[in-house]
């Protein structure tokens, strides 16, 4: 069975921060690369943010990048997203799941499950 909780959302002012974690529950997590996305609109959810399964690599979306930084702790199952720099536009429920792509390829979830997802408001 797999199931993200994912945490730390809220309301911050425009420039702040936040670190949102992700709990995951799923077999061998340590074999996946791990992800966070949001909603979009025209879209269900976009991709924003990647780890490796070593946590070696990251990927960002160029929406992101910089001000973001993704990472993640095996002996724990969970993932973060620190955020920093934060624009209303950054304004959405974010989610976590496991996440496959690359640097050519577009990245995407792994699994059709996902958790409640965490609310983060940005006020300008």
């Amino acid at each position: 069975q797999v199931q993200f909780l994912e945490s730390g959302g809220g309301l911050v002012q425009a420039g702040g921060s936040l670190r949102l974690s992700c709990a995951a529950s799923m077999p061998d997590f340590n074999s996946y690369a791990m992800g966070w996305f949001r909603p979009a609109p025209g879209k269900d959810r976009e991709f924003v943010a990647a780890v490796s399964w070593n946590g070696g690599a990251t990927f960002y979306a160029d929406s992101v990048k910089g001000r973001f930084t993704i990472s993640r702790d095996n002996a724990k199952n969970m993932v973060y997203l620190q955020m920093s720099g934060l624009g209303p536009e950054d304004t959405a429920v974010y989610y976590c799941n496991a996440a496959s792509g690359s640097s050519k390829m577009p990245w995407g979830p792994e699994y059709n499950t996902w958790g409640q997802g965490t609310q983060v408001t940005v006020s300008s």
